[in-house]
């Protein structure tokens, strides 16, 4: 019965039997590891670790239009101390005793960030904290978290308590004691560890290269390591558009660090190295090692590499830039001079004197990129870190570090007059054939006296744009209204952000930002005065649009984002793929009518852009503007071209230059370089200083 049983069941009896043998082994073996080598395993375990090292990503380039570049890298070299490599067979003070040797055998210099000093009686003295490092070591030294000494102790008794935590004892120079401090200060603020590797000296010599590298041979703690610094390849060229990189902050890495951040990384401040961070940034390198209990290194268990940033192509072209450099500086400076000797002929203010400052943009009508924009003062972005430097900047009246194309705002005056006339045409308050009387004074409102510079008489929408009559517009404002009015303002461009990747102002739009309104408010607004203010780059934009038939697109920097090497495109920006911020779907026949009187403000004699271009050999369509403030007159300049195929608009501002011939002197700098470079004579770099006061 039993041997029948077993017939039936034969093929469970083995898998069981099996699984019995398999479980005995199992068992066997956790006893092995457990009660018979246990030990052996756990001291394994313990002293067995395996530790991550990363390496820094190459920065991404920014380049020009044309590839040319403009924000680069250079190979450095810093001494670093690995605390993987150093043994139960020596100290952390004995690397630094090793290579303090070396480096004053080579004249060297290490990073030294101990607030402390030792004075010319042999006391220790706090140093003052007359820049921000210093100011951040003293904070972290007597932060309520460090040593806890009383708020009276003095350097000497900072100095005893740190020779004590630092095992530093036995070391009875002064001088060395002080020194050695200095790098374990540093290497624990740091927070120096086996993961994370203190930079000892940056910047070294080759010749100091050369020797570190042949003593990390025989001392595995000690090595060079591979840094890239930024190098700017023209500071003066675009400063405020291109910005800088800096270490983070606490609240930036609090912000950044699950992205892969360390604490000690830099990032982006501002400009397109703050706006593209992600792109810029790249991946650093992981190498994961692995280390027994007396600190010998087993192997190199895996690494992943570093995967260098991206490169970002700006729509900027680096000659136009250059020749909007150079006109724009010439021009505000000869508005000054000429200013100063009128104003010192008629012994009176108001005349051009004040003239210190002025900005360009230029776009490419076709998708509304950026060609060229500069502002006037401006400064070298290689000495922007050096703080004598950086500390003149700010004390500067004239504000350099002030972008006056992105986020200067200003009176545009008669400049908006063409968006009036777009506004009153398709809303049927006036037509081309509506004629109003100009009897140069418009007095309708007595508190808003509006005066134009001439009396007209009965004048219609084409010749009150051509010879910017002020009466014409402002009835055609009064009968429009300020809510209609602002509306088609926002839509062209006015008052609003363009979409530029970094910061821009929004300006100030009459009617719709203004705390207060009346009706006589008003004629003003119509004429670019009440409360308008717009930047550089929207009156740019607001040209585009009109030359675009009223669609605005959005005005960028970035052509294009392609990997390191360039081989790959990432993202682009064509005019095919331009994005459509505004279609004012307005009608042609009254957009054609806006933009044949803007030709004749430079093709008729009786324009006011005659004199500049009346004979240029490319039809131009333009509009000067002049604007009341307090000290001399602002002046405003817009412009595209080809009148009948747009490529090209161009606004110029020249605060305080009362003449238009200078903002349209700087216009016609710019168009000369696009449609003539080869004629075009080469350009000086312009100085970046402010003009004299």
């Amino acid at each position: 019965m039993i041997k029948d049983f077993i017939k039936q069941n034969i093929r469970a009896i083995i898998c069981i039997a099996l699984v019995i043998v398999i479980f005995a082994g199992f068992v066997v073996r956790l006893f092995d590891w457990q009660i018979i080598n246990g030990s052996y395993y756990r001291e394994e375990v313990a002293t067995t670790a395996n530790y991550r090292l990363y390496s820094e990503a190459t920065r991404g380039e920014i380049v020009d239009a044309n590839g040319v570049a403009l924000q680069t890298n250079t190979t450095l070299y810093s001494v670093i101390i690995d605390k993987l490599f150093i043994n139960k067979s020596s100290s952390v003070n004995d690397v630094i005793l090793g290579l303090f040797d070396i480096f004053e055998k080579c004249d060297g210099k290490w990073i030294d960030a101990l607030p402390i000093y030792l004075d010319n009686n042999g006391v220790f003295q706090f140093k003052a904290a007359e820049d921000s490092d210093t100011e951040s070591a003293l904070n972290y030294l007597k932060g309520d978290d460090f040593l806890y000494l009383s708020v009276y102790a003095d350097a000497n008794e900072y100095i005893t308590e740190l020779q004590e935590r630092y095992e530093l004892e036995d070391i009875t120079d002064k001088v060395l004691l002080r020194d050695l401090i200095s790098v374990r200060f540093n290497m624990e603020r740091n927070l120096f560890s086996y993961s994370n590797p203190y930079t000892f000296a940056e910047e070294i010599s080759p010749e100091l290269t050369a020797i570190i590298s042949e003593y990390s041979q025989s001392n595995p703690s000690v090595d060079i390591k591979t840094v890239s610094k930024r190098v700017c390849t023209d500071g003066t060229l675009m400063p405020h558009i291109l910005g800088t990189i800096g270490p983070l902050t606490a609240e930036e890495y609090e912000e950044n660090k699950d992205k892969g951040y360390a604490f000690d990384d830099v990032i982006g401040k501002f400009g397109i190295e703050y706006a593209m961070e992600d792109y810029l940034k790249g991946e650093g390198g992981i190498k994961t090692i692995a280390k027994n209990s007396d600190g010998t290194v087993i192997s190199v268990v895996d690494v992943t590499p570093a995967n260098p940033g991206n490169t970002v192509f700006l729509t900027i072209d680096s000659k136009l830039q250059q020749v909007a450099n150079t006109a724009l500086a010439n021009a505000v400076k000869e508005a000054q001079a000429a200013g100063k000797a009128e104003s010192a002929s008629l012994g009176e203010k108001g005349h051009g004197e004040d003239c210190t400052a002025g900005a360009v943009v230029m776009l490419d009508v076709r998708d509304f990129s950026v060609l060229a924009a500069s502002t006037y003062p401006s400064y070298d972005l290689t000495k922007y870190n050096d703080g004598d430097y950086y500390s003149s900047l700010l004390e500067d009246k004239t504000l350099p570090l002030y972008d006056r194309a992105f986020q200067g705002s200003f009176a545009p005056g008669s400049v908006v007059k063409p968006g009036v006339a777009l506004a009153a045409l398709e809303e049927g308050t006036v037509s081309e054939i509506t004629s109003i009387n100009c009897t140069k004074r418009y007095d309708y409102y007595p508190s808003n006296i509006v005066n134009c510079m001439g009396t007209h008489g009965y004048i219609g929408v084409t010749d009150a744009i051509t010879k910017s009559c002020n009466y014409y517009f402002a009835e055609v404002g009064r009968r429009l209204g300020i809510d209609t009015m602002y509306l088609y303002m926002e839509k062209l461009g006015l008052g609003e952000r363009t979409g530029l990747e970094i910061y821009e102002s929004r300006g100030f739009l009459a009617g719709r930002d203004s705390a207060s309104w009346l009706p006589g408010n008003t004629v003003q607004a119509a004429i670019g005065q009440s409360d308008n203010t717009f930047t550089p780059v929207q009156l740019a934009t607001y040209a585009a649009t009109i030359a675009n038939d009223g669609v605005r697109l959005r005005t960028h920097l970035v052509k294009k984002v392609t990997s390191y090497d360039r081989n790959l495109t990432i993202i682009e920006n064509t005019p095919d793929n331009a994005q459509v911020i505004e279609d004012l779907n307005l009608t042609p026949y009254n957009v054609s009518v806006v933009q044949n009187a803007m030709r004749q403000v430079a093709a008729s004699s009786s324009g006011t852009a005659f004199g500049t271009f009346g004979y240029y050999p490319i039809d131009i369509a333009a509009k000067t503007g002049t604007a009341e403030n307090t000290g001399s007159d602002h002046t405003a300049f817009i412009c595209y071209a080809p009148y009948d195929n747009p490529e090209v608009a161009i606004a110029v501002v020249i605060e305080h230059g009362v003449r238009g011939t200078y903002s349209m002197s700087v216009a016609k700098s710019l168009l000369d370089a696009y449609f003539f470079p080869e004629s075009t004579a080469a350009t000086e770099p312009a100085e970046t200083s402010p003009v004299a006061e």
